[in-house]
């Protein structure tokens, strides 16, 4: 989406304000050949979630085969307790960059999870990748990777705050107009990566004139994402930094963190054996993290122009899904997407599970 196109999503990152309510965005699925394989995971939670609320408060939900009694811990002491499935909110505990809770089951691993969300004064969109339980059982370790909307307005405390939460490598998935005007803010003691989606890019060059118009530029956004040599190439690169960081804490980003980015969050959880509809539920959740500043933009315009804003702010399931049926369309499997065009092979891909799933 060049130049004009994208200044929808440029001007929504200038008008960010912070939320501070987790979604709970859901979706169905589709059929993917990603090969969960016969692994049987020691942890028995089949659902953890944390959601942090606006009042300082935390909300627990889990779900547990197989153990009579759950036992959940934040900075080493117990704060909730149940059976096989429940839900307990917490208060009262002490303000700190992210609250991580243990969830001890009475038999089996334990998970750490923490809210989705990181809060931040200067981005909306800056979460965990991880938190997601796999197709064969296993979780995906929060704390690893990152994803985010442009760090260009993060304030010191923000960055000081990326700095304590280890933040090493960050993917800049913007073109060069837009790293040029909102140059990015990263972390003291962090790598910056260049890794421009849309280099070499010939289409998106004009404002589309229609909703219609505006949701096919966004779907032919996606395609090219997947098999554009820009896209190729930047998404190697960040797969490789997953892959290669010993240190891990990656963080990749674009201007909004909706679209570059989810293609990249999606195709991370997918890679990891993730389910379809856990796959596109946080791909969707851009929605609701970006709802007060889409809002404001359209707040803003002319009704006729708000219409053919909003498919530009917005992520839509057809979106996605026009991503995963280009790799269906142009390598066959996503097995082969990974490989011909990422860069990950079988050996190298079994090497990031097993740095980015427990169970």
């Amino acid at each position: 989406m060049k130049k004009a196109l994208l200044a929808a999503t440029t001007v929504a990152s200038a008008l960010t304000v912070s939320l501070v309510a987790a979604p709970a965005a859901t979706a169905s699925g589709w059929d993917l050949p990603w090969g969960g394989g016969h692994h049987r995971s020691a942890i028995p939670f089949t659902e953890a979630t944390v959601t942090a609320g606006a009042d300082g408060s935390y909300t627990l939900k889990w779900k547990a085969k197989g153990t009579e009694r759950v036992q959940i811990k934040a900075n080493g002491k117990v704060v909730a307790k149940g059976g096989a499935q429940g839900q307990a909110v917490v208060t009262g505990l002490p303000a700190a960059d992210r609250q991580w809770f243990d969830f001890k089951p009475e038999h089996g691993e334990g998970l750490r999870l923490a809210d989705r969300l990181i809060k931040l004064d200067g981005a909306v969109n800056f979460r965990d990748a991880g938190g997601y339980r796999t197709t064969n059982g296993q979780w995906v370790k929060m704390g690893e990777i990152y994803r985010s909307d442009a760090l260009n307005k993060l304030t010191a405390n923000d960055l000081a705050k990326l700095q304590r939460l280890r933040v090493k490598t960050v993917f800049d998935l913007r073109m060069t107009d837009e790293r040029t005007k909102d140059a990015d803010k990263v972390p003291a003691g962090a790598t910056y990566v260049v890794a421009d989606v849309f280099a070499g890019s010939p289409a998106f060059q004009t404002m589309p004139k229609s909703p219609d118009e505006a949701v096919k530029a966004m779907v032919d956004a996606e395609k090219t994402m997947v098999s554009g040599e820009g896209g190729k190439k930047a998404y190697a690169q960040v797969f490789d930094g997953m892959r290669d960081d010993d240190s891990r804490t990656v963080l990749f980003h674009c201007t909004a963190g909706k679209d570059r980015t989810g293609w990249a969050g999606a195709s991370l959880l997918t890679a990891l054996g993730v389910p379809g509809e856990t796959v596109m539920a946080d791909y969707l959740a851009s929605n609701d993290y970006r709802k007060a500043a889409n809002d404001a933009i359209l707040s803003h315009l002319p009704a006729p122009q708000a219409a053919v804003y909003k498919p530009l702010l917005d992520v839509r399931p057809e979106y996605l899904n026009a991503g995963f049926d280009e790799v269906k369309a142009k390598y066959g499997s996503f097995d082969r997407y990974l490989k011909d065009a990422v860069g990950i092979d079988a050996r190298e891909l079994k090497q990031l599970k097993r740095d980015l799933l427990v169970g």
